[in-house]
């Protein structure tokens, strides 16, 4: 079940997912136990599955409802975790790039700010297939500290040095569906469960009702969790940081348009 902890802020999550209505109002059931059939009922990898894509059954108009990517989207959102607040941007670009497995990806430009500040900076690269899933191809990643970069570990493209792909939202979700996000072994092992398409999610903008609600998971950090709301026509409206950490929270807080070639400028340039 899970349950609200006042005292830490966290929620905890065990067999059967009940109400959260504290922190999300969300709604939803499932049970591990049908986790196999689902699975077995689809064509979704997990772990370190092999996988042949056919590049002629991918697109990069990604119209899954649950994260539909028109370009010119942008979402903003206020992340706070611990007594830090930070805002992160997240904008479809009209940009798109071939990936190493021979898929045409939608390039999607990631954000986080403190402040003013640039700390974190991607590329990610997405399509969708001919069963309107949500694949996740890889990013080009950034960190940085004082306009400089410190970091670029995370990045990995599929097709190249093993990394393989993964389901970023399935086509059709139903509870119990289990599915590999990512996976290039020893550095990105995460994964994602369906636990209902039935939830409900509060943020700034408003109540969100029939929402897709994930449990995530990363191999590597198997004690970190988080909830993760997808509301229909919008996208992630909601992220909780459930377990092995402070709480985080990020919650939109804006939802725009902006004009062609916003944020296809290089990593660590806003715009």
């Amino acid at each position: 079940m899970i349950m609200w902890n006042p005292r830490t802020g966290l929620l905890t999550i065990g067999g059967l997912v009940a109400c959260a209505a504290a922190v999300a109002g969300c709604a939803a059931t499932s049970d591990p136990s049908t986790a196999s059939a689902a699975h077995r009922s689809t064509d979704l990898p997990v772990g370190n599955d092999p996988v042949e894509l056919a590049a002629a059954e991918f697109t990069t108009t990604i119209d899954n409802p649950y994260w539909p990517m028109e370009p010119g989207t942008r979402w903003t959102y206020r992340e706070v975790e611990g007594g830090d607040e930070l805002k992160v941007v997240v904008v479809v670009t009209s940009a798109t790039r071939e990936i190493a497995n021979g898929i045409t990806a939608r390039v999607v430009r990631d954000t986080v700010f403190r402040g003013d500040e640039i700390i974190e900076d991607t590329f990610d690269w997405y399509a969708q297939d001919a069963a309107g899933a949500i694949w996740y191809l890889g990013e080009e990643t950034a960190e940085f500290e004082n306009g400089k970069v410190t970091s670029r570990a995370g990045s990995f493209e599929a097709g190249v040095d093993g990394a393989l792909p993964g389901i970023a939202v399935p086509g059709d979700p139903e509870a119990g569906m289990q599915y590999r996000q990512e996976y290039l072994a020893g550095e990105a092992e995460d994964n994602g469960e369906v636990f209902s398409t039935h939830a409900m999610a509060d943020t700034p903008l408003g109540h969100y009702t029939d929402v897709l609600l994930t449990w995530d998971t990363i191999s590597l950090e198997p004690d970190v969790a988080e909830l993760k709301f997808y509301a229909p026509g919008v996208g992630p409206v909601l992220a909780l940081g459930v377990a092995g950490g402070p709480g985080a929270r990020e919650e939109l807080i804006a939802i725009d348009t902006v004009p062609a070639g916003t944020g296809t400028q290089p990593l660590g340039q806003p715009g």
